[in-house]
């Protein structure tokens, strides 16, 4: 079976950080850790008010990551001119206003299609990679292949929050979605709210991904294990699935 990549998403380490000021814990020490514990990636998802990850974190980032670097956001005219600054590995685009606490919703790319359109031919004049934030509509994944997107992300909440009830049931829309996308040429990538319960069983049961971003759930289980463990856990979660 293919590989998936697990890169971690630090915003809480930032978020952790800003509360008191200063430079602990180091967002930088932490991304190159995070690296050498065995993660294959790192993501931020700078927002506005730089409540979490700060633009000056994201250069920072970008000059000590070594392995895959993925910056989410809202694509407005700040969000293109960093990520076209820093030339991330990835651009995960993601359909949020600035007021909200958390990504949740996918795009609507039928709607928005010529907007995501225009963004995603600006940045790969760039060179670089595209991913949308998706739910699992077969439509909007129709729409979102017609807008020249390399893959998209599955937004994973309603799988997790249904996973303890009926993980069958919970999956079962992901898996018709990520098998449409990639008779479509799109790669599948997915996230949210993924964490030790659910995470291999996910992976197991669709191929297709091929990188999940974990942010929230790993840092906080990072409390009680410890960081570098608790990489290699997730690790384990991912390749156990694909053995």
């Amino acid at each position: 079976m293919t590989a998936c990549k697990l890169s971690v998403n630090i915003n809480k380490i930032a978020t952790l950080r800003n509360a008191r000021g200063g430079t602990i814990p180091n967002v930088v020490k932490a991304a190159i850790d995070i690296e050498r514990f065995g993660a294959e990636g790192i993501t931020v998802h700078p927002r506005p008010d730089e409540r979490h990850i700060r633009f000056r974190d994201v250069y920072e980032l970008k000059e000590c990551v070594t392995t895959e670097f993925n910056i989410e956001g809202y694509p407005s005219e700040g969000f293109l001119k960093l990520v076209e600054s820093v030339k991330p590995h990835q651009v995960t685009l993601v359909p949020d206003s600035p007021d909200v606490l958390t990504s949740n919703a996918g795009w609507n790319a039928i709607r928005e299609q010529a907007f995501l359109k225009n963004v995603i031919e600006r940045l790969k004049q760039k060179c670089l990679r595209v991913s949308l934030f998706m739910d699992t509509d077969l439509k909007q994944i129709d729409a979102a292949a017609t807008t020249g997107t390399d893959r998209i992300e599955l937004y994973t909440e309603r799988y997790a929050s249904g996973y303890e009830k009926s993980a069958q049931q919970a999956i079962a829309d992901y898996q018709k979605a990520a098998s449409h996308a990639s008779t479509l040429n799109m790669g599948v990538n997915a996230g949210h709210d993924l964490n030790l319960n659910n995470l291999n069983y996910f992976i197991k049961n669709i191929p297709q991904v091929i990188e999940v971003s974990i942010g929230h759930a790993l840092i906080s289980d990072a409390l009680y294990f410890g960081l570098q463990n608790t990489v290699q856990m997730y690790k384990h979660q991912i390749k156990s699935a694909r053995e």
